[in-house]
Formats: C-alpha cells, structure tokens, sequence
C-alpha cells in the first residue's frame, strides 16, 4: 500500500488544506457543515490534518486535546467514500493517536455520525464502545460517542491495549 501525505492545517497560512479539510469534514457531517472561518478557529485549538495521496484528496482527521484536568482526546479519522477500504483509515487513524499522545492523552474517545456505518464499522473494529448517543437541537441524526475500550494508549507507534 502506498502511504499518505499527511499535513497539518496552519490557522494561519494553511487555506488550501483548510478548504480541503473543510470539503471532507462537510460531505462526511452533512447535518453540521462549516464555514472556512470555523475551520481555522478550530486549527487553532485542534489538530487538524489532511490526508493526500500523490495530489488526490483522500481524507482527514482531528484530535482534540485532553481539557478539564482529564487525560482523554478525541480522535477522529474520515476517509471520502471513493478510498474506503483500502487502509486509508487505518493510517489515518495511527496518526491521530500519535497526535493524542503527543498531546498527553492517555485514553481515547470518537464520535461518528450515525447514518456513516462505515465510520461505525471502522471504531467498533478497532475496539472502541458506544457510550452515548444524542441528537443536537435541530437535527435530525444522532451522533454516536464510542470510547476505546480499555482506553489506555501504549506504545508509541500506536499500539492499543484492549
């Protein structure tokens, strides 16, 4: 398999990566879409990265970081429908948790969108948990919060306890 280009959005000086970070977040969470400015903002409190390969979008991610005293990040990984399944995800995703950990996380949590199974399939595979599920004012699909059972990040290339 071939790997990704990876690269982080720069708030600043980062609006071709910002658009296209913006494009996948918004086809694959329809029901929340952003504006340029709100994907900047969160460039700046966010890990924000996005996923090429060669020069074809492939996908995104986000890691928030641990808030409030807690040692638990968000991780979230999307893949455009069109690259699904072929381990796009997976690198991705190893990437985001080596983001949470540099960030001092020590257990991982996501939200997918009810209507991705895909995105559903991929965390409940990879030894995540439902442990909410909740329809924002106005929507009309839940978003699904899934915890990494066992939670605890290990070694540093990415490796799971569960």
């Amino acid at each position: 398999m071939t790997d990704l280009r990876i690269e982080q959005v720069d708030p600043v000086d980062g609006d071709t990566m910002a658009r296209d970070w913006q494009y996948v977040h918004n086809l694959i969470i329809p029901t929340d879409p952003l504006s340029l400015d709100d994907v900047r903002e969160r460039a700046g409190r966010f890990l924000l990265e996005v996923a090429y390969l060669g020069d074809v979008l492939v996908g995104c991610s986000t890691v928030r970081p641990p808030a409030d005293g807690a040692a638990v990040a968000t991780v979230i990984a999307r893949v455009l429908p069109d690259h699904r399944r072929q381990g796009f995800g997976e690198q991705i995703y190893r990437r985001g948790l080596a983001g949470a950990r540099r960030l001092g996380a020590e257990e991982v949590e996501t939200v997918v969108l009810e209507s991705n199974q895909d995105g559903l399939r991929f965390a409940l595979g990879h030894g995540f948990v439902e442990t909410d599920r909740y329809v924002l004012d106005g929507d009309t699909v839940a978003y699904v919060d899934l915890r990494l059972v066992g939670g605890a990040l290990t070694q540093p290339g990415g490796t799971l306890t569960q």
